[in-house]
């Protein structure tokens, strides 16, 4: 059996959770005083920072709509959560994978994801709607906290055949009470694998709040107890955001092991279209948050610098604006649906019961063309 040389017992204090979140930006978009424990991103890159949450809100809203026009079966908005989202995905490498949860779509959109591709699973088409291998990012997961599980055995995988990918695990605060979560923590820590676990904390699992589910200072201190290099971040700070990913990703491509970041956010929509979130939480809490948008933060910052105006947020409105029209119409068009398709992607060889069941639907299908 090979032997993988285990993490040095102090190394894990080269990235320690701050006493209180990271944060560059305060909620009006003026900088704040800081202790530059991380580099600023460059003027470019908070400009395709910038770009990218535009577009990433623009998507949102429009799958929100397609979901109360009937063509989706349901959504669940990451409105308010651009800045985690986004800044994963910018900071990552051709060569790394993304393991996202069902909330995670403005971070696929990113990547590059197709975005009738990415609604695919949503509207029923297909079982994932994009080809992972093409974007190198994994089917969005809708267990909680399986994909950390996944994330963590292809890292693993990856870097025993020595290549440098690095694996961006997403999840939410109510993952971090799974089971799967601690598992994923731990392989990870003792085998280095190359893993960065973002948690997006967002107040609230489903209806749950944060208080029911853990008692730790916070959710990034858990990392610390795996001997995990961690920390916590305003997840609303656009810059912040960008400043820590690029950190976790230099320290984790360096093989010093794995990374938990915890992104404080907010989720400003409910959990789902099903959900009615003014069962569990008040409208000033909303509103405390809304003033706290991530999207006009940077949009102040940037204008403040003298690096955004009317002219470029008008072009970049309007492409936004093209994006959606172009993902209405692709939603538009009815697909074709093969009923074996059902049974033809379960096994390599269909199992004797397998094959009775297609014989069944297919008997029906007959049955009721004849009809």
């Amino acid at each position: 059996m090979t032997t993988v040389e285990k993490v040095p017992a102090t190394s894990y204090q080269q990235f320690m959770p701050a006493d209180r979140p990271v944060q560059y930006l305060a909620p009006d978009g003026t900088g704040v005083d800081s202790a530059a424990r991380y580099a600023h991103p460059s003027n470019e890159r908070l400009l395709e920072m910038y770009r990218s949450m535009v577009h990433g809100r623009r998507f949102d809203q429009q799958a929100t709509a397609l979901t109360k026009q009937g063509r989706l079966a349901v959504y669940p908005s990451s409105r308010g959560q651009e800045a985690c989202q986004i800044a994963a995905a910018l900071c990552l490498g051709e060569q790394d994978w993304m393991f996202p949860t069902y909330r995670d779509s403005m971070a696929l959109a990113a990547r590059g994801v197709d975005q009738v591709e990415l609604l695919g699973m949503l509207a029923g088409y297909w079982h994932c709607g994009y080809d992972p291998t093409s974007y190198k990012v994994a089917p969005q997961c809708t267990p909680l906290a399986t994909q950390l599980l996944h994330a963590t055995g292809f890292a693993y995988a990856e870097a025993k055949q020595g290549r440098d990918t690095i694996a961006l695990a997403f999840c939410g605060d109510g993952a971090t009470s799974e089971g799967d979560f601690h598992e994923a923590l731990n392989f990870a820590a003792v085998f280095r694998a190359p893993v960065i676990f973002l948690v997006q904390n967002n107040g609230f699992a489903i209806s749950v709040p944060l208080a029911r589910q853990s008692a730790a200072p916070s959710l990034s201190h858990k990392g610390v107890g795996y001997g995990i290099g961690s920390e916590q971040v305003d997840g609303n700070d656009p810059i912040a955001m960008m400043a820590v990913m690029d950190e976790a990703v230099k320290y984790v491509r360096a093989g010093k092991g794995p990374v938990v970041v915890e992104a404080h956010t907010y989720r400003m929509d409910a959990h789902t279209n099903a959900d009615d979130a003014t069962r569990y939480r008040k409208a000033d809490e909303v509103e405390g948050w809304l003033a706290r948008d991530p999207l006009s933060r940077l949009d102040s910052y940037l204008e403040a610098q003298g690096l955004l105006t009317d002219e470029l947020r008008e072009q970049m409105t309007v492409s936004a604006d093209a994006d959606a029209a172009a993902l209405r119409a692709g939603m538009n068009v009815d697909q074709d649906v093969d009923p074996e398709d059902l049974f033809r992607f379960v096994y390599s060889s269909p199992t004797p019961g397998l094959t009775e069941q297609r014989n069944q639907v297919a008997a029906e299908i007959v049955a009721g063309e004849l009809s």
